[in-house]
């Protein structure tokens, strides 16, 4: 049989047709893991770059959230110190710290009436800090028996900020300085009160006992107490 010699170009297009033939059919199996992986690896490294972009924006809601809280919280408490009444209308001391809750007797200005008398405490209840307000108190007597109670049905409550620890309070007593213990209140008041008997300054007002306040709240999301200072009666 005779057998048939090709040329070296049909050679060479015989070649690559077969080469051709083979590889129409699609990728081989290597060629097939090998994009799998590249893609599974995209998809990781974009799925961890979408979580820490919802994680970034969940933090600063998060924290636009708790500085708005605050200034609701610190806020309330300066107008309630900015109000406080003096110690001689309160008949003792106006603003007063007992154990974990700072209470303050304040006046209450509603359009039409006349100034009343209110006493204000904040209180940790269940880690959040409530502000209890009496109503509105017209006498000597009103006063006396909502300093000397605790919280009833009549008085308002306003929650303003939960996941608190602690909330501390320091007082500022002229002639002693920052201090947390009444006794250092009652001694100014009665200071002030002898006071009065000298006839230079029989006509005086009777100067406040307390006339700042320092607030220190300790919250979980915090990593140090938020302070801040107020003046009383200003």
């Amino acid at each position: 049989m005779k057998r048939t010699v090709l040329s070296r170009p049909r050679a060479a297009r015989a070649r690559r047709s077969l080469l051709l033939t083979k590889t129409a059919g699609g990728f081989t199996l290597i060629e097939l893991l090998v994009a799998i992986a590249i893609l599974a690896v995209i998809a990781v490294l974009s799925w961890r770059g979408l979580d820490q972009i919802i994680r970034g924006r969940q933090t600063i809601t998060n924290a636009m959230e708790d500085e708005r809280v605050f200034a609701q919280l610190f806020d309330q408490m300066r107008i309630d110190a900015r109000n406080a009444a003096s110690d001689d209308e309160a008949g003792e001391p106006a603003v007063a710290v007992n154990g974990n809750a700072l209470q303050i007797v304040r006046y209450m200005h509603a359009p039409g009436t006349a100034p009343r008398l209110v006493v204000v405490r904040y209180r940790i209840t269940s880690g959040r800090i409530i502000r209890y307000a009496s109503p509105p108190l017209s006498n000597v007597g009103e006063v006396r028996r909502a300093l000397g109670g605790g919280e009833n049905e009549n008085w308002s409550s306003v929650p303003l900020m939960g996941g608190v620890g602690a909330i501390t309070a320091r007082l500022y007593v002229p002639k002693v300085g920052w201090t947390m213990q009444m006794k250092d209140v009652q001694s100014a008041i009665t200071e002030n009160d002898n006071n009065l008997k000298v006839p230079q300054l029989g006509n005086a007002p009777l100067p406040r006992s307390v006339t700042g306040l320092e607030v220190s709240v300790g919250a979980s999301s915090l990593a140090r107490p938020v302070v801040r200072v107020f003046l009383v009666g200003e």
